[in-house]
């Protein structure tokens, strides 16, 4: 299994080579995307992409932890966190490749 990160770079490169545009058109197709996916999910909306997956923001309450090295209870300030589910579509494409 290839342990390759993927960078905006990456993205850049392969609408470039996939789409026809120039390496600079690419890089700002690219950022212009990211940036409207990240502006929508700072204001709570839910961004989907067929095929792909949904990413959402979700609203975690405050909780006691426990400081795993002293057992100590610790409270958890509520806060928000990033969800990514990813369509049946996706997920057969991974398994499929997976077994195969």
């Amino acid at each position: 299994m290839a342990n390759k990160t993927h960078t905006r770079l990456d993205l850049t490169e392969a609408v470039y080579r996939e789409v026809g545009l120039s390496r600079n058109e690419s890089a700002e197709l690219v950022e212009s995307i990211l940036g409207h996916v990240s502006d929508a999910l700072v204001k709570g909306e839910t961004v989907k992409i067929s095929s792909f997956g949904t990413f959402q923001v979700r609203q975690k309450g405050a909780r006691m932890g426990r400081n795993p090295k002293t057992g100590e209870e610790v409270p958890i300030d509520p806060r928000r966190v990033l969800v990514f589910r990813p369509s049946h579509i996706l997920k057969d494409k991974i398994n499929d490749a997976l077994s195969g």
